[in-house]
């Protein structure tokens, strides 16, 4: 599959560490509230692309999306969502969305990295233990066109900035 192949800006928002961690035990480890409604506002309205795991840890799928799950298991279900089995199946389930996102975890951020188009990422100014990352931003493919900071408070205790990438014309 060609980068081209779908006209779209396939967006990948997360929130990672300085040392790249993701989550442990299928869980977040940080609550930033004010990230939490960021995802929201960026993501409502739009096909929102994630893993089985990722799914699974949510109590149910997010309203005002179109949520897909990208898994192997070709024998999935889930109530509120489609299930693809391929990138092509999850990018052609968002129909015509012109900004799809990619929601995690790990490995669907990794095999979506060489098709996305922009990165948002928050990235929390602390180290982590973690059991999912999130790769490694390669900057001579991903370009930095915004960055907000936000420093810790006393009801968020981790510093934080909001990072968006946009990969370089090849």
């Amino acid at each position: 599959m060609n980068e081209s192949e779908f006209q779209k800006d396939i967006t990948l928002i997360a929130a990672a560490s300085d040392n790249h961690a993701l989550g442990k035990d299928n869980q977040l480890i940080w609550y930033i509230s004010n990230d939490l409604k960021r995802f929201k506002q960026l993501t409502s309205g739009h096909a929102i692309i994630m893993g089985r795991k990722t799914f699974e840890s949510m109590p149910k799928a997010l309203p005002n999306r179109k949520n897909i799950i990208l898994t192997r298991n070709t024998s999935y279900q889930a109530n509120g969502a489609f299930v693809a089995h391929t990138i092509k199946e999850a990018l052609e389930l968002a129909g015509d969305d012109s900004q799809p996102f990619i929601i995690g975890g790990g490995e669907i951020y990794t095999l979506f990295l060489t098709v996305a188009d922009t990165i948002e990422l928050t990235r929390v100014h602390d180290h982590f233990e973690a059991d999912a990352f999130f790769p490694e931003i390669d900057l001579q493919d991903w370009t930095l066109v915004g960055e907000e900071k936000n420093e810790a408070t006393p009801d968020q205790p981790y510093a934080y900035s909001y990072l968006t990438y946009k990969k370089q014309a090849k």
